[in-house]
């Protein structure tokens, strides 16, 4: 006889490593096991009946993080014989069968290329009571097609792309995303308006390299064209991108962003290294002039633009006079933000296997002056900005209340934090609402604006948060089908340094 508790939907947790694409990705593998009959646990769960992992392989503790947490699930899952484990990602696209090797309680694993099997791998790990692991060594289903749990009402990802087709020295990711697949224009503005439909304002356009967008059906400035027909969409408020290669930022693409008035006056441009000496050992295709022309050129078209980066400190062969350059180069750019990390060796990485491996306490040291100057550049840039007045795009998560100051947090069109009071409209601002308001305040990371807001405006997105449809509940599932053509941040911040 089945009883009520096998009879309720089993439930699931879905924790994810890593960059961008990684976040998106975890809203499809959420969206399909929703999709399944499967319902999210509560955060305080701590024994949901599926946990999956979605993992990063950029740098070297993105291992030890996965098997650390595997090893404090393993008595969780004795305690709790159904309780099944799945590890998906870039991780589990290089490990493979190592993964159930080292952790033999996992239950599944899946690669990047075949995220739409992981309920059906679930199930059939049920049924024969063994682990089920299956990589896919090319895209099966472009992810976008797939069901999806937003995890905001007010902001979505879409992708533009998958795979990459330069072979830094350093990264891993082409060998475990594969080469770039570009999909038809048609099918993300399609995507782009069944979510604005949905009352989201904010869209961010991933790929692993988005303005090499259009290579592979041959129209080299079919990003640009995007970024403009993206301004076209009734309702659609900002646009954002990430992460360009400076070697294919071209001019067209500086007018688009200029010129469109729903694509936000940011940019993040992956700097890696200040030295042209280094860059070449990194395989990267520009050099520190070409890098800071095209500052010039954003700065020129767009004088407000907020411009972040990713830097890797302690790359072999790294010298002193090198690591110069790269101070001097942060100084010239002025970034409003930089993603800094020091050089992690990754086996399969031509990078792994140089000369000139340097030690730990050098890159260390290096890594703290970087932060240093990084750090003293952004607080200079965002002290520019007191007594200015900024639109925020009020959000959760990152932009949770202070109940004791009373104060709200978002995002400003240009991707500063902001941090402010509700002041009279305190009780009425929801997430996904629309606040303008004067900073007065600076910090290296955020800005302050403590004074009464000047505006507030009410949004569809915002309904819906106060709706019940707020990041810890969304209950969204958007599944779209193919139409058209076949087919930022403190300095000490993680992400991913692959682009």
């Amino acid at each position: 006889m089945t009883t009520a508790a096998e009879r309720s939907p089993r439930t699931y947790q879905v924790r994810t490593y890593g960059c961008q694409m990684n976040v998106h990705d975890s809203e499809r593998i959420s969206g399909l096991l929703e999709q399944a009959g499967y319902v999210r646990a509560e955060e305080a769960d701590d024994s949901p009946d599926v946990v999956v992992f979605n993992t990063c392989a950029v740098r070297e503790n993105a291992d030890n993080r996965l098997y650390g947490n595997l090893g404090h699930l393993r008595p969780v899952k004795n305690r709790h014989p159904g309780m099944q484990i799945a590890v998906g990602g870039c991780l589990a696209q290089k490990d493979r069968g190592d993964i159930v090797r080292r952790a033999p309680w996992v239950d599944v694993v899946f690669g990047t290329h075949n995220i739409g099997a992981l309920p059906a791998l679930l199930e059939r790990a049920r049924h024969n009571a063994a682990a089920e692991v299956e990589i896919l060594e090319s895209l099966d289903v472009f992810p976008s097609t797939l069901p999806t749990r937003r995890e905001s009402t007010y902001a979505g990802w879409v992708s533009i792309s998958v795979g990459c087709n330069n072979t830094c020295t350093f990264c891993i990711v082409p060998a475990l995303r594969g080469k770039e697949k570009d999909r038809r224009p048609g099918d993300i503005l399609a995507e782009v308006r069944a979510l604005v439909d949905e009352g989201v304002l904010e869209v961010t356009l991933l790929g692993q390299n988005v303005n090499s967008y259009g290579v592979e059906f041959g129209d080299r400035y079919a990003f640009g064209k995007l970024l403009r027909a993206c301004g076209d969409i009734d309702g659609l408020e900002r646009v954002r991108f990430t992460s360009p290669h400076p070697k294919d930022f071209t001019d067209d693409v500086i007018a688009a962003m200029a010129e469109t008035p729903n694509v936000c006056p940011s940019l993040h441009m992956p700097l890696q290294s200040g030295s042209d000496d280094v860059l070449r050992a990194m395989r990267r295709s520009y050099r520190s002039e070409r890098y800071l022309g095209i500052i010039e050129k954003v700065r020129t078209a767009i004088p407000h633009a907020a411009i972040t980066t990713d830097i890797i400190v302690g790359f072999p062969g790294e010298t002193e006079a090198d690591f110069q350059r790269t101070l001097d180069v942060v100084r010239a750019a002025r970034f409003s933000s930089a993603f800094t990390f020091q050089y992690s060796k990754r086996p399969g990485t031509p990078a792994a296997t140089m000369d000139g491996q340097l030690p730990k306490q050098v890159v260390q040291e290096r890594y703290e002056r970087l932060v240093a100057t990084v750090e003293e550049i952004t607080w200079a840039e965002n002290r520019k900005l007191v007594g200015e007045t900024v639109e925020v795009l009020v959000a959760v998560g990152e932009g949770r209340k202070d109940e004791r100051t009373g104060r709200l947090s978002g995002r400003a069109r240009d991707g500063r934090l902001v941090h402010f009071d509700a002041g009279s409209y305190a009780g009425s601002i929801r997430p996904g609402d629309i606040v303008h308001t004067t900073v007065t305040y600076a910090a290296p990371h955020h800005l302050n604006a403590d004074g009464e807001p000047l505006s507030h405006r009410r949004t569809r997105a915002g309904d819906a948060a106060e709706a019940g449809r707020s990041p810890r509940t969304p209950g969204v599932l958007l599944g779209l089908p193919t139409v058209g053509a076949p087919t930022a941040t403190p300095a000490s911040t993680t992400g991913c340094a692959a682009h």
